[in-house]
């Protein structure tokens, strides 16, 4: 893959994790933001940058597990 398509990978992530502080809500800030980490996966993939691959693969779980807990708490609130 040539350089200028990792670096459109790399940028997408960006952009799409700027967006997501704009939205408003935290179920919604976090699913935008899991998945602009889930590309940055790909992109450190990509690079073979293993701070990047470990970095946001953490952030990816404590992303869904926190969409998880507001699903729950949102159940349980509307009881």
């Amino acid at each position: 893959m040539n350089s200028i398509t990792i670096d459109i990978i790399g940028y997408s992530a960006l952009v799409i994790n700027l967006y997501s502080m704009s939205v408003k809500g935290e179920y919604k800030l976090r699913l935008i933001s899991a998945l602009a980490n889930f590309i940055y996966i790909i992109y450190g993939m990509l690079l073979t940058a293993f701070p990047i691959i470990i970095g946001c693969s953490i952030a990816v779980v404590l992303h869904i597990y926190r969409l998880k807990r507001l699903k729950i708490d949102d159940k349980n609130y509307n009881k």
